[in-house]
């Protein structure tokens, strides 16, 4: 007789695979992680196969479990397809989310995916822009929930995280022992005026390597060991990375994520939205203070 694998503990053993471990995964999926692991622990006794090495500190799939993961995607891809087009959907509309591009990886894609899941027929456009500029859009209603990098919250703002700024620059580059320091900032960056501020208090001279709107153009000086610049923990692109100057270089302040949304408006969806994103903040700070415990 055919045997039926739980979508359940697939579900589980995805997001485990795609968060990189069970604490995320449970946040993600709103369960305890004891519910998580005993969901992997049955699916794998289901299978007779071990489809996760827990010999590390962290947690790796097996060959055995990359090779249900594919299969695992696709049953759960038609699934919730069936659901969606089967099931009657009473939400249906537009949410306009404004993330600064800095912020956008890693919590935002994993909250956007979610929320297609539960709310198929909600088309959320994502607009990316600087902090100042999201919320000269949001004060005239062009969105209906940002997320800003700042020093603290304004009247109406959320913190959702309290995050180091730190120096980056190339992976073993010695941009940051030269002086004058070159430094690369987006005209717009809302880091730019403190770490300038905070170079001149040290009493550090420097000079601006580049001069461009572009965060591709900045990110490609700075990969090049041409210049140094400022990036919230765990936000640097690859080929950049956190300098250890060992005091070298001033340190420069946190910066909190903070949501805004409208108030009164956008129903269950676009509650649930700003309750999918806060509960991925708090997964991402929840690591971050684990990784430096």
């Amino acid at each position: 007789m055919p045997r039926n694998l739980d979508l359940t503990a697939l579900r589980s053993f995805v997001t485990v695979a795609e968060a990189g471990g069970v604490t995320r995964a449970a946040g993600f999926l709103n369960l305890t992680q004891s519910a998580v692991s005993m969901q992997l622990k049955r699916l794998e006794e289901a299978l007779d196969l071990q489809l996760l090495d827990r010999s590390a500190r962290s947690i790796s799939i097996t060959a055995a479990g990359e090779q249900l993961l594919g299969y695992a995607r696709r049953m759960l891809e038609l699934n919730d397809e069936a659901l969606a087009r089967l099931t009657h959907q009473e939400f249906e509309g537009e949410i306009v989310l404004g993330v600064p591009h800095d912020i956008v990886y890693p919590a935002i894609p994993q909250v956007l995916n979610r929320f297609a899941t539960d709310f198929p027929r909600v088309k959320v456009q994502l607009q990316s822009s600087y902090t100042n500029n999201l919320k000269s859009l949001f004060a005239i209603g062009k969105c209906d929930l940002i997320l800003t990098t700042e020093n603290q919250p304004e009247p109406g703002g959320e913190t959702l995280a309290t995050i180091p700024l730190h120096w980056v620059g190339a992976p073993g580059g010695k941009a940051w022992r030269q002086r004058p320091l070159r430094v690369a900032f987006c005209r717009d960056c809302r880091f730019r005026p403190g770490a300038l501020r905070a170079l001149d208090k040290a009493g550090i001279a420097w000079e601006m390597a580049i001069e461009s709107g572009s965060d591709r153009a900045v990110d490609a000086t700075i990969s090049a060991d041409l210049a140094v610049g400022a990036m919230l923990e765990g936000t640097e692109p690859q080929l950049v990375e956190s300098i250890a100057h060992g005091g070298a270089l001033p340190d420069l302040a946190a910066q909190q994520i903070i949501l805004y949304r409208v108030q009164d408006q956008g129903g269950e969806a676009l509650g649930q939205l700003a309750a999918m994103i806060r509960q991925g903040y708090a997964v991402m700070q929840s690591a971050r203070v684990l990784r430096c415990a």
